[in-house]
């Protein structure tokens, strides 16, 4: 328990080393990259290049692949190493495609196998990706929790940042009796990171929570399901933001299986709640700690953009 104190307390050090402006400004943006079916290797590359250009403070990848890209090593290391090129600081989300719809040369799943290759790559650093090195507090670092560096928080401001593995694929929950060891130690583990994110930003007072994954948990499947594999985190996500007296974003792909996606999305708000799909090539959120919003959301084309304005 010593060393770790002592290891949060020389990240925050590092951190303040580096961004001594960001880590105090109440008003800055960042930006969002989807992955995913409608972008490939090149609107990637564009759209990583125009973040390039801007004034962020960081910069989220939702995804690592393209999702006609095989789930393979080679692939992966690839997409690294285009990653690692960004100026700004790189933080990666997972989504379904990088992992949860991956199958061997057999037709069957290769979801954990891919997802613990993911977490050797991408997950075993306590810094984001890039020039600028932002420090992360990954729940791995809890003893229980080792296998779950996906998962991550950083601050800016006054506002705590999330990353949390959510696929779209109802949550990887599978229909076969006696498969699901993955989707319920893993409903485990976001549970306790949720938990824990919202307490802590509670304590200190924290003007907002945003939180960044695949799927939209707060949408349910449409259709008929054998279960709905994003019940749980539903449900503690309204619970935990009804007692949260700031903001609570969420930020989701637009490949949802279980909700129609607007084309660009605004922030649509429900009490404290507020949920906004990312387009590609890429998308800019905007933090106003004098707006009564908090957040606010810009669409870019590449050559355009659209303020929602809320």
């Amino acid at each position: 328990m010593r060393k770790q104190f002592i290891k949060y307390l020389m990240s925050c050090s590092v951190f303040l080393t580096i961004c001594p402006a960001l880590a105090a400004q109440s008003d800055f943006s960042f930006g969002v990259i989807p992955r995913g079916n409608s972008t490939d290797i090149t609107n990637f590359q564009d759209a990583l290049a125009s973040t390039d250009r801007e004034n962020l403070a960081f910069v989220v990848v939702n995804g690592i692949k393209p999702a006609t890209e095989p789930c393979e090593d080679k692939s992966y290391i690839h997409q690294k190493k285009l990653i690692e090129t960004a100026k700004n600081g790189l933080i990666v989300s997972l989504i379904a495609t990088d992992w949860a719809k991956c199958k061997n040369e057999n037709g069957k799943s290769a979801a954990i196998g891919r997802l613990n290759r993911l977490r050797d790559l991408f997950f075993a650093d306590e810094y984001s990706i890039g020039a600028s090195k932002i420090p992360l507090i990954r729940q791995s670092a809890i003893a229980k929790f080792r296998n779950y560096g996906e998962n991550a928080r950083w601050e800016f401001g006054n506002v705590m940042f999330v990353t949390i593995n959510i696929p779209s694929n109802n949550n990887h929950y599978l229909i076969e009796a006696g498969r699901n060891s993955e989707f319920e130690d893993r409903l485990v583990a976001n549970r306790a990171w949720l938990k824990r994110i919202f307490t802590y930003a509670a304590t200190k007072k924290m003007e907002g929570i945003v939180l960044f994954c695949d799927a939209n948990p707060l949408a349910k499947p449409k259709g008929n399901v054998h279960r709905d594999g994003f019940k749980e985190t539903r449900q503690q996500l309204v619970s935990l933001a009804a007692k949260f007296p700031g903001k609570v974003l969420l930020i989701h792909s637009p490949n949802e299986a279980n909700e129609s996606i607007p084309s660009p999305s605004p922030i649509s708000w429900n009490n404290n709640i507020g949920t906004v799909t990312v387009q590609a090539p890429w998308s800019k959120l905007h933090v106003d700690s004098s707006s009564p919003y908090l957040f606010s959301f810009t669409f870019e084309t590449g050559t355009t953009e659209k303020q929602i304005t809320q």
